[in-house]
């Protein structure tokens, strides 16, 4: 689903120079769940800022479905992004002033999907999720492990062939954790690949393989358990 080769990225500010990715050699394949393991400042973050083509390297090439896209522009990016990715944060983003329905249906409103479809999208994913008790609520009357249902569900609504997850446990306690993992398992076992980014030991151990990043660099790369292969 995607391979990087000397993938390199670069912040520069004045006259520092930050090197937040130091030549990495990764894939993925399709149907995975992959663990990128490392403390806070390594390249995490930068690394699934690419992948999900929410930036460009500065160096180095990324296939993401057999098309290199590394120097695409922000329109391009944008395009190949929708419907191919979904993405859920440590923080849920979702729009306070939207109720649950509205915010899991706002990416078929960007895609332009018809009203009747929406509708029938949304109550599938509901229900998939099991949240659609809430589905008249605002965000901020849910509890937190609640808002990251809600966020999946707006990461799966577009059907996605990946999901890319940035430490999607790191505001919850324990149970809830335990819940959104779960969750992502069993999304990863009807055929999403999953990338998620983590500084926790734990919750990398729910992924079939873990990459550790350190400084920018790979530092090792464990398979955990194999991939179900249907």
């Amino acid at each position: 689903m995607l391979r990087t080769e000397e993938l390199t990225k670069t912040f520069r500010s004045n006259e520092i120079e930050t090197i937040a990715l130091n030549r990495v050699n990764l894939a993925v394949q399709d149907g995975e769940f992959v663990a990128i393991l490392g403390p806070s400042g390594c390249g995490k973050t930068t690394l699934l800022n690419i992948l999900g083509l929410l930036d460009r390297p500065t160096s180095g090439k990324f296939w993401f479905d057999n098309k290199e896209v590394s120097q695409l522009n922000e329109l391009r990016r944008t395009k190949l992004r929708r419907g191919h990715i979904g993405f859920v944060f440590q923080s849920f983003n979702l729009i306070d002033e939207l109720t649950v329905y509205h915010n899991i249906e706002l990416p078929l409103l960007y895609m332009g999907v018809s009203a009747s479809e929406r509708r029938k999208r949304v109550h599938e994913v509901l229900d998939q999720i099991k949240i659609s008790h809430r589905k008249r609520n605002y965000p901020q009357q849910l509890s937190e492990g609640q808002q990251q249902r809600v966020a999946i569900a707006r990461a799966i609504i577009s059907k996605p062939k990946m999901i890319l997850a940035d430490e999607p446990t790191g505001n919850l306690n324990s149970v809830n954790g335990e819940e959104i993992l779960n969750l992502l398992s069993q999304l990863n076992a009807e055929g999403i690949t999953i990338v998620m980014v983590t500084h926790s030991p734990a919750d990398a151990d729910k992924a079939h393989r873990i990459i550790q990043l350190f400084d920018g660099h790979i530092v090792t790369e464990n398979i955990r358990k194999a991939m179900k292969i249907s």
